[in-house]
């Protein structure tokens, strides 16, 4: 293999490209670690991979040690891997260095049945309207309430929350410019006055907390930098806790109450709001299934109307 094409070489130019189409610095690091470990697995070039190469990686995946503290990887995460590497032979595919990206295939074959064996048949907590306001309004924290509350109302991803700076907040119109992930479609989501107003209030107090003139929206309080996943994690599951929505003990999802929890509870009672299904999927997000879907547009502003009639209010 000549080294232009060698797969370091290859990563590098995969991360010029997210980086011209605005991928957040998360979702790089993201791919990037995902695509390191895999060429020391497979040990040959990218551009060669076969099924048994794939299924090898899964099987590793599978048998890494998890992050705090478990013995397994949680699902989320080695479908996390397998997202990013869709990412990066979708844009092998788009350079024409391969034919055909292997990784769907594979993916419905074996990740999707994974993730659906797994936790498919016990369902995630699912709280109610008057929960989340319990949670929300017994959160002390003005950082922590914000957070929770901008996660409920909006569904949006953990890696896109951590992504948020301030300029991507247009105030006027109450919505948020999200970074470019690889596989969130629309960016644009909306907040209502409850959510603006926890906002504010985190504002006010992260005048002392950011070092600098840093541009994230939401900071670590102890050095001032950007948020991470495991810094949100404990944040959702900790005040999930003090009321007794969570326990972390607890093997069963339907006990658990994590960030991804609330995306659910998003989607859920917008759902129940009588918000259309094309819409939820809008807001959420989700990767347009067809061709046609690119085709299909929605108006923001109907959007918007209809994200305010619909989203849950919580008298906080």
């Amino acid at each position: 293999m000549d080294d232009v094409n060698s797969n370091v070489k290859l990563l590098e130019r995969f991360l010029k490209d997210a980086i011209l189409r605005g991928w957040s610095e998360w979702a790089i690091k993201s791919c990037k670690y995902s695509l390191l470990m895999f060429f020391e697995q497979i040990g040959k070039s990218c551009l060669n991979v076969d099924m048994d190469d794939l299924r090898n990686y899964l099987i590793y995946l599978q048998g890494r040690p998890g992050k705090l503290g478990k013995k397994k990887p949680a699902h989320a995460t080695i479908k996390k891997h397998i997202d990013n590497l869709a990412s990066f032979y979708q844009y092998l595919e788009f350079e024409e260095l391969v034919v055909k990206s292997p990784i769907p295939k594979f993916r419905v074959r074996y990740v999707l049945p994974l993730i659906s064996n797994k936790s498919g048949d016990i369902p995630r907590q699912i709280i109610s309207v008057r929960q989340m306001s319990e949670l929300i309004s017994s959160t002390a924290d003005s950082q922590e309430k914000a957070l929770i509350c901008l996660m409920a109302k909006t569904g949006i991803r953990v890696g896109e929350l951590m992504a948020i700076d301030l300029e991507n907040i247009d105030w006027g119109n109450q919505s948020i410019k999200l970074k470019p992930t690889g596989k969130r479609t629309n960016l644009t989501v909306f907040f209502d006055n409850e959510c603006a107003n926890c906002l504010k209030r985190w504002l006010n107090t992260r005048k002392t907390l950011a070092k600098g003139n840093v541009p994230y929206l939401f900071v670590i309080p102890s050095n001032g930098r950007r948020i991470n996943h495991t810094f949100i994690i404990r944040i959702v599951e900790r005040n999930a806790a003090r009321i007794g929505l969570h326990d972390d003990k607890s093997a069963d999802l339907g006990k658990r109450f994590t960030p991804h929890c609330c995306r659910h509870w998003f989607t859920t009672h917008m759902r129940k709001g009588g918000m259309p299904r094309e819409y939820i999927k809008e807001l959420r997000g989700d990767t347009r299934g067809e061709t046609i879907d690119i085709y299909d547009h929605i108006d923001m502003e109907e959007l918007k109307m209809s994200y305010m009639e619909c989203v849950p209010q919580l008298g906080i």
